[in-house]
């Protein structure tokens, strides 16, 4: 039987959502994925690994738009149409998240991995959000922009994000029910909410 821990977390843009994914990982001393898994996925598959960050959460036109760029397991130019399907992109990299938590525990932020993992006993899913206000100083700081360029980017990458995680799981993104449990960083702080989490976690598989 498998005992390993997951812990899936979605996040809003800028929540914070990575960073408590990060020190809880350290926390609880189990690995931590988050791009790293679209490295790992390219290298199990094959396919350059373009082709997974040009696709990483965006709904499945994104995906068509980065076929279309004409990435091939090869590395050469070839026309969309006679590399994968979106659906495809999905199951590959769904099949690295089975095989992450087949070996270890660890924390998988975003990539659909609550449904992925939905029927793995030690899978507890979180979503990470926080105050718009929050978000825009973050954002504006990080990527040295504007407030007002931040409060764009919030938006699109979180329709992006919600499109590609209803499409694949039929679920919708950020709703409460979706997931085990919905946390606002900003009634607790990053390092308070790590530390809610960790007592969560260890109350649910350690007792």
């Amino acid at each position: 039987m498998n005992n390993n821990i997951i812990i899936s977390i979605g996040r809003q843009f800028g929540s914070g959502g990575g960073e408590v994914g990060k020190k809880l990982a350290n926390k609880l001393n189990i690995a931590y994925y988050d791009r790293e898994l679209l490295a790992i996925a390219a290298q199990e598959s094959g396919l350059c690994p373009e082709v997974f960050e040009k696709a990483d959460e965006r709904e499945s036109s994104g995906l068509s738009h980065a076929l279309s760029l004409g990435f091939s397991p090869l590395g050469m130019y070839i026309p969309c149409d006679d590399i994968l399907s979106n659906e495809k992109l999905f199951l590959l990299q769904s099949e690295t998240v089975r095989n992450l938590a087949e070996k270890e525990s660890c924390v998988i932020i975003g990539r659909c991995s609550d449904y992925i993992l939905r029927n793995h006993p030690g899978c507890l899913s979180f979503f990470i959000h926080n105050t718009l206000n929050n978000r825009v100083k973050h954002i504006a700081e990080r990527e040295n922009v504007s407030e007002a360029r931040a409060k764009e980017l919030i938006a699109k990458i979180d329709k992006s994000r919600a499109a590609y995680y209803n499409y694949y799981t039929n679920k919708q993104w950020g709703v409460a029910s979706s997931y085990n449990f919905s946390i606002d960083v900003s009634v607790l702080g990053t390092d308070g909410t790590v530390a809610f989490l960790n007592d969560l976690i260890i109350r649910k598989f350690k007792q």
